[in-house]
């Protein structure tokens, strides 16, 4: 997919390009289906044994002894020299490190849930809307969006606080609120279809996680487990696939000494992992809410420009996070250095525009005398009314004066 394609209210659309080079897609992926792949993939080596149906009940992290529930009441104990939890955001591996001082953990249900819908395929059996697109219907504080299947449907689903979703009781809530927010597609899932699909399906939760450390004993998490997210970022996948990288690469540099890879994952991954969690809520906003935006646009536009402008010194946030492999905190300490330069370039840019005027309408001499004396804003001010005299003398006060009078 090569861009959001945004449905408004009165049926039109508009697309917006998640990047500006032709590798800068996002894909959609059937997660059952890679789950398979990778099962091959995984039973291809001989040291790799599967158990199904095991629930880890207990968990020594300093032995690495493990207890399992199978079916039919009965367990079964395990000891591995390393134990790697990758089970999930209600992880019980982690479950067991909680107990352990100096464990810092925090888990947040936000407001909104969601319901999973499907757009089928037309009448035609082709995608009934365009295929290389996410598609979203952004309402402010709720959103619609669709992703293209292999098989031409497409998964279509509804994020809303709860007490909204709490409206929608009846069959009739239902058909006007689709109908009222929601026209174009109504027609693309089916009334009938979308209704029954609504009524039969209880809105689901969604869940963040951080916490600190990443390990313990002989002990490891990683995935959700470690920073579970909202899913609005598309990267929860790719940051468990990122712990797994990460790792190895560990385990290559410090030749499997597990008393030296386990504190530097920790090290290197744990700010990586609030950061992304942070990074998925706010991707929320922006999804339901600032695509409605002028700022939006002009911030996109500004961005790509000097982006093109400086590939090595200005990548947008979104580039930076989904297709390169910046650490998500630094993608955020990047974000937050540009909004500082604009921040500093508009104050400026503002101040000369304003110093320009007055020395069109008051003698300089009069303004410098008041304003060489007055605050250090104002004396600020009276150097960008000597740097109005020519494009030279406003190029030097910039270098020289800019970032230091702009915080």
């Amino acid at each position: 997919m090569y861009a959001r394609m945004i449905h408004d209210l009165d049926g039109s659309t508009h697309a917006v390009p998640y990047g500006t080079r032709p590798d800068h897609f996002i894909i959609s992926i059937d997660r059952r289906r890679l789950n398979e792949v990778m099962l091959n993939m995984a039973e291809k080596f001989p040291l790799v044994k599967f158990h199904f149906n095991h629930r880890l009940v207990k968990c020594n992290l300093e032995s690495g002894d493990m207890t399992f529930s199978i079916s039919g009441g009965a367990t079964v104990e395990h000891t591995a020299d390393l134990v790697i939890g990758c089970d999930g955001a209600h992880s019980a591996v982690r479950g067991v490190m909680e107990k352990k001082i100096l464990f810092d953990f925090k888990q947040e249900y936000i407001e909104h849930g969601y319901v999973e819908l499907e757009t089928p395929a037309d009448k035609s059996g082709d995608y009934a809307m365009a295929k290389n697109y996410l598609h979203i219907w952004p309402r402010d504080t709720f959103m619609l969006i669709a992703l293209p299947n292999l098989d031409r449907s497409f998964t279509t689903t509804l994020f809303m606080p709860f007490k909204q979703f709490d409206q929608l009781t009846t069959e009739t809530a239902v058909t006007n609120f689709f109908r009222a927010t929601f026209p174009d597609a109504v027609k693309l899932i089916g009334e009938n279809h979308l209704v029954k699909s609504f009524m039969d399906t209880k809105p689901s939760s969604l869940i963040s996680v951080k916490c600190k450390p990443y390990h313990s004993g002989r002990a490891v998490i990683m995935g959700d487990a470690a920073h579970a997210m909202v899913p609005f970022y598309g990267q929860g996948m790719n940051a468990g696939f990122l712990d797994c990288l990460m790792f190895h690469e560990l385990m290559d540099q410090y030749n499997d000494n597990f008393d030296l890879v386990l504190p530097a994952f920790t090290k290197m991954m744990q700010p990586n992992g609030e950061a992304i969690v942070d990074l998925a809520a706010y991707n929320y906003i922006e999804m339901r809410h600032l695509v409605n935006t002028w700022s939006y646009y002009f911030r996109k536009k500004m961005d790509n420009f000097l982006y093109r402008l400086m590939p090595n010194s200005w990548v947008p946030r979104y580039t930076m996070v989904t297709f390169t492999l910046t650490p998500y905190s630094k993608c955020i300490e990047h974000r937050d250095w540009q909004d500082k330069m604009l921040t500093r370039a508009a104050w400026i840019g503002g101040t000369t525009i304003v110093a320009m005027a007055l020395c069109a309408v008051l003698p300089l001499a009069q303004m410098e005398d008041y304003l060489e004396h007055s605050t250090r804003i104002g004396r600020t001010f009276s150097r960008v009314v000597r740097g109005t005299k020519s494009h030279l003398g406003y190029s030097q006060f910039f270098l020289r004066h800019a970032w230091r009078y702009s915080d």
